[in-house]
């Protein structure tokens, strides 16, 4: 919902910055179309490098992690019964279990119990990626079909208030899924966006009035 959130406001911002500004239609759609691309690619590549950072540092984790189990099994061993211990198992059972895991697979059992990684939560930069750019895009579709199908008088009007309106009711979705006050949640999404519409609009005006 963030990255959708995010194409909704960029590209509705875009388009009317430069609406204000006193552009062609055609510009107008154009410059929309650049700020959808360049959005998702940006989406992309920011999320691309964050994740891979966090999966470095997993590898890293990982790679130290072997060393002290290959230095000092027995050490380890104790580590891990005595997490277990923290958790509520009795002494001897919190060993046992250390014992039947290390035996089973120590690096796995202390990536997961004392590092806090598992396979299921690895980090994967080009699915995040794609993730991410994909929702951007979704979200920027819809100014730019609002652009398309709006007379032109109508454009301004009909960018704002779509927008608007999708921001209120992706906020309120989000709060509902999460449990948070919906209507909270969706006016905040929604002051934000109207706040950040009339910004780019007002840039776009004086940028206008200076160059025309």
């Amino acid at each position: 919902m963030l990255g959708a959130d995010d194409g909704i406001v960029s590209v509705a911002s875009v388009a009317i910055g430069v609406i204000a500004a006193g552009a062609t239609r055609n510009a107008v759609f154009a410059a929309a179309l650049a700020a959808m691309t360049a959005g998702a690619m940006s989406m992309a590549a920011g999320e691309y490098v964050s994740v891979s950072s966090q999966r470095d540092t997993e590898l890293g984790d990982r790679a130290v992690e072997r060393d002290e189990l290959a230095e000092d099994p027995a050490g380890e061993a104790r580590e891990l019964a005595a997490i277990y211990r923290r958790r509520g198992l009795s002494a001897d059972l919190a060993s046992q279990v250390a014992a039947a895991l290390m035996t089973a697979d120590a690096l796995a059992a202390h990536a997961r119990d004392e590092l806090g990684l598992s396979e299921e939560t690895r980090p994967r930069p080009m699915q995040a990626a794609l993730s991410s750019a994909a929702s951007f895009l979704l979200g920027a579709t819809l100014p730019m079909i609002a652009l398309v199908v709006a007379p032109t008088a109508l454009a301004t009007a009909t960018v704002v208030v779509s927008a608007i309106s999708a921001l209120v009711i992706l906020g309120m979705a989000g709060a509902k899924v999460g449990g948070a006050p919906i209507v909270r949640a969706g006016l905040r999404v929604g002051v934000g966006g109207s706040l950040a519409l009339a910004v780019t609009a007002g840039v776009g005006h004086l940028v206008g009035a200076v160059t025309g």
